[in-house]
């Protein structure tokens, strides 16, 4: 498995374990291909937080965007 880079860390540091174990996969498939950032998207329905590798983003950046 890929250590996780400090910015994917450091953006994690104040989250909530929900939030971390429905992030942190995408997170790591990142790092392991280290291509590509990640986008984050709030839906204020019932799915909450979904997360996606973003080939518009370099690797190391997380984007919170509202879905």
């Amino acid at each position: 498995m890929s250590e996780l880079p400090a910015s994917y860390k450091e953006f994690l540091s104040d989250k909530s374990e929900l939030f971390i174990s429905t992030v942190k996969p995408v997170l790591q498939q990142s790092a392991a291909d280290k291509l590509h950032g990640v986008r984050v998207t709030y839906n204020p329905g019932s799915t909450g937080h979904q997360a996606h590798v973003d080939d518009t983003l370099p690797f190391g950046v997380v984007f919170e965007d509202i879905d």
